[in-house]
């Protein structure tokens, strides 16, 4: 004798498969319900390791809090950084120049052609830059070194343009191009010379357009080409400050903080608002991924209704003889709504078990299609990274399966309401 009670254990009798059409379509509903999660698990991974691996590569260059003045370069810089530095949290603090260049190459070959391109140059201070990011450590060709006169260049503006170790670049800033423009229009024949550097270091930080787009510089060369030493007194763009802790409450203390201890004029900006609209995107994206891939367990949800309705038809007889043998309608329900919840139980099971098992080889399966197909299903140039994030989150899980859970519960309540509702003499009226 089976010691559950006997609607839940002739409900997992009926849920044996017996090779009948309505077996059949509860397997199918079960199938159902495992991709319904699965593809949920995925895609959310996916969505927070990508929101999660961008604030990480986009904070681990930038900054987690910019000191800049309202209008203008940045005066007295020292003086600021000195006062940034006695706050509890902050842990680092550097100046940088930044600015948009045309860069123009330099082949050492006199077969190839110059390659002109549009680039941005940061100045920063080669002895402060460790404390502030991440690009000292992130060398793969050369040595960090930001003597006068060097740069370096991005591993994909290093590819795109061909360059080595050892080669030299011609940079005109924006500045320079103005000056001599006003000077053209004055009919004068002044032109100024390109600052030559020579390419140092090649650094990957993993972000595909810090990459594409970026020439690193001693501040001292930044300023030369912004023209910001004058006399006795050098301007910096700002000051790049970093936190022990950057979340976003205990990065925006310490903004409030900055903000009534420095002088007025100066303007503080988080990380927050920096990046906000990259990062909210992301998050925005995340959101209507969950609403929109939950269609998809409606639809099995309402597959389960089909099928539970299908299975009250054909079992009628049996439903009729419970009935007559005394079985109460709650009991009636309580069987019927064990069957959907007993489909529901292990689609979900399956469907985090395929989503766990589809999110470990994710990269591997990539690569494979890439080979198959001859097509970069991940292109880094669009996305920013070489290889697919993902990060599963426990909060995550537990709503996904929680929720869906519940709708295939829910699907279950027409068909046993309808079985729980039949009269005995009906249900057996033509057996």
């Amino acid at each position: 004798m089976s010691r559950l009670p006997f609607e839940l254990a002739l409900a997992l009798r009926y849920l044996r498969p017996r090779g009948t059409p309505v077996s059949i379509i509860t397997l199918i509903c079960v199938l159902g319900v495992m991709l319904g999660v699965a593809i949920l698990i995925i895609v959310i991974a996916v969505m927070t390791g990508f929101g999660d691996l961008l604030r990480s590569k986009v904070l681990g260059f930038s900054a987690h809090i910019k000191v800049q003045q309202f209008q203008g370069p940045l005066n007295g810089w020292r003086e600021v950084a000195q006062q940034v530095r006695t706050q509890a949290q902050v842990v680092g603090v550097a100046p940088y120049v930044q600015c948009q260049v045309l860069l123009e190459t330099q082949p050492r070959n006199t077969n190839m052609n110059p390659q002109a391109v549009g680039a941005v140059v940061r100045g920063v201070d080669p002895e402060l830059e460790a404390t502030v990011s991440i690009i000292p450590s992130k060398i793969v060709e050369g040595k960090f070194d930001l003597r006068p006169d060097a740069v370096l260049v991005g591993s994909v503006l290093a590819q795109n343009l061909h360059l080595q170790i050892g080669d030299r670049l011609a940079l005109y800033s924006v500045r320079q191009l103005k000056q001599m423009q006003e000077s053209h229009k004055r009919g004068e024949t002044e032109v100024r010379p390109a600052a030559e550097l020579e390419v140092t270091g090649i650094f990957d930080v993993g972000f595909y357009d810090y990459n594409a787009n970026l020439l690193v510089t001693s501040l001292a060369d930044a300023q030369d080409f912004q023209g910001l030493v004058v006399g006795d007194a050098d301007f910096v763009s700002g000051l790049y400050v970093k936190l022990q802790a950057y979340d976003e409450d205990t990065t925006a203390d310490v903004a409030e903080a900055l903000r009534r201890s420095l002088r007025p004029d100066l303007e503080i900006v988080t990380w927050m608002e920096d990046n906000g609209t990259l990062l909210g995107a992301v998050a925005v994206e995340k959101d209507m991924m969950y609403y929109l891939l939950f269609f998809i367990m409606l639809v099995a949800a309402f597959c389960i209704i089909c099928s539970q309705l299908a299975f009250v038809m054909q079992k009628t007889r049996e439903i009729g003889v419970l009935k007559a043998l005394g079985a109460s309608r709650p009991q009636v329900m309580t069987l019927f709504l064990a069957q959907s919840s007993a489909v529901g139980l292990s689609g979900v099971l399956m469907g985090v078990a395929a989503g766990i098992l589809a999110l470990h080889y994710r990269n591997q399966f990539l690569t494979l299609m890439r080979k198959l197909t001859g097509r970069e299903l991940f292109p880094a140039a669009i996305y920013s990274f070489d290889e697919l994030p993902a990060a599963v989150v426990p909060g995550d899980l537990v709503v996904i399966c929680g929720v869906s859970l519940i709708m295939c519960l829910l699907a279950g309540l027409v068909p046993a309401w309808i079985a729980a509702s039949m009269k005995p003499v009906e249900a057996l009226r033509h057996e």
